[in-house]
């Protein structure tokens, strides 16, 4: 059984535990639960800056070292980056709206936040411009550590990857390595977290039944399908954008879209899906000197659905919070996303999950209390998360083939 499934399945169990206990029984196990939660969520909390400072400073030096290899990988992260904003507006735009329409559960809402540690001001954090400018540099990054303010830390690390790649090649390669190594132990110490992640998720979750009872699995429900439903309608963007951009028939996209799409929603890989993207790619004329570089360099940095998926979490915790965000919120949302999509390339969702949102939360002053258990029922949204990232794989790749000289019929 995987660890996803375990969690998942802990939190099914801790949720049903909690809302079945009888209140004489329920009120006093309350400070043993919150407490094994809690101590659980504190240790995964201690690895988050060291883990991001080493999936950042490696990602950002591997992406610029693979953009030198030619032309084309230059213009492949051109594209990369103008599609990851468009993910995380589109996010910003569409998760506002739904959740207007279609608030979540209050009852639940208010006993899942009241579970939850350093609740949020309602109504909307006023940010000074001046003030948020200024935080963007940090005067200490070490204080900045200190206080774990995510965002100045990522400047830094990404202004200070992107330096790095100015040196001679055996000083770039030892600071790589350095960082490399930061990151593969913290990999090792979140693999150990994630042994006993069942037994923390189990215990929050039964803190949040007792409190919440069985109204949380309607809240659950009612987030899963937000997040489904923003993924879902980038998903569908993709293929116009294919077809104007890319200069493709609607009907042969799709068609060359299918079987990728169909390992992707089967592996959760996009990785597994690359020999079919590039079949997809051949289906639909696009020259291989293209296609050869564009889809390795797709499949290892690109993931459209990150910033949006991601952007929506922390809209919707901040939602449960009853917050409003400023555009400045925003912007620094937008900063922390598209940094996170290039770092947290090739981990286990689980991990990606708290190293992507957790920036974007500080970023936006959004608590991170709720995350694990947001967390635990990811494994129906990390099916469309592979889904549309294998398909804006084949998209992108069409956008940039536009003056190929062979074409696909639109039928």
């Amino acid at each position: 059984m995987s660890l996803t499934l375990r969690i998942f399945l802990a939190l099914l169990a801790g949720l049903a535990a909690g809302a079945l206990l009888p209140a004489d029984l329920g009120k006093p196990l309350l400070p043993i639960t919150d407490a094994i939660g809690n101590l659980w969520l504190q240790a995964l909390q201690m690895t988050i800056i060291p883990l991001i400072a080493g999936l950042l400073f490696t990602g950002i030096a591997t992406s610029v070292g693979q953009a030198g290899g030619g032309r084309m990988a230059g213009r492949a992260l051109l594209a990369f980056f103008g599609l990851l904003v468009f993910s995380a507006g589109w996010s910003m735009l569409f998760v506002p709206l739904l959740l207007d329409a279609w608030p979540a559960p209050p009852d639940a809402a208010a006993a899942i936040v009241a579970n939850s540690a350093g609740a949020a001001p309602v109504g909307e954090i006023k940010v000074d411009i001046g003030k948020w400018l200024l935080s963007l540099v940090p005067a200490n990054i070490f204080d900045s550590l200190a206080k774990g303010d995510m965002l100045p830390v990522v400047t830094f690390i990404a202004v200070f990857a992107l330096a790095a790649t100015r040196l001679d090649d055996g000083r770039r390669g030892q600071l790589v390595s350095l960082f490399d190594a930061v990151k593969d132990t913290m990999l090792v110490l979140v693999g150990w977290i994630f042994v006993v992640a069942p037994v923390g998720v189990f215990a929050l979750a039964t803190s949040v039944g007792i409190k919440a009872g069985l109204g949380a699995f309607g809240l659950l429900g009612h987030y899963i399908a937000l997040l489904v439903a923003v993924q879902v309608g980038l998903i569908i963007l993709v293929y116009p954008l294919a077809v104007i951009l890319g200069r493709v028939g609607p009907l042969a996209f799709a068609r060359a879209a299918l079987p990728a799409q169909a390992v992707a929603v089967s592996t959760q890989s996009s990785i597994a899906s690359l020999p079919a993207i590039f079949d997809g790619a051949e289906r639909l004329g696009l020259p291989e000197a293209t296609s050869r570089v564009v889809l390795p360099l797709a499949v290892s940095i690109f993931r459209i659905t990150s910033p949006c998926a991601n952007v929506a979490v922390v809209l919707y915790v901040g939602h449960l919070y009853g917050m409003d965000h400023s555009a400045l919120a925003f912007l620094g949302a937008l900063l922390a996303a598209l940094v996170a999509a290039v770092s947290t390339g090739g981990l286990p969702g689980s991990i990606t999950f708290l190293a992507a949102c957790v920036p974007i939360a500080n970023a936006m002053g959004v608590p991170i209390a709720v995350l694990p258990i947001l967390l635990a029922v990811e494994l129906v949204p990390d099916i469309f998360r592979t889904l549309g990232n294998v398909t804006a794989d084949l998209a992108v790749t069409a956008m940039l083939s536009r003056d190929r000289t062979r074409r696909t019929p639109d039928a």
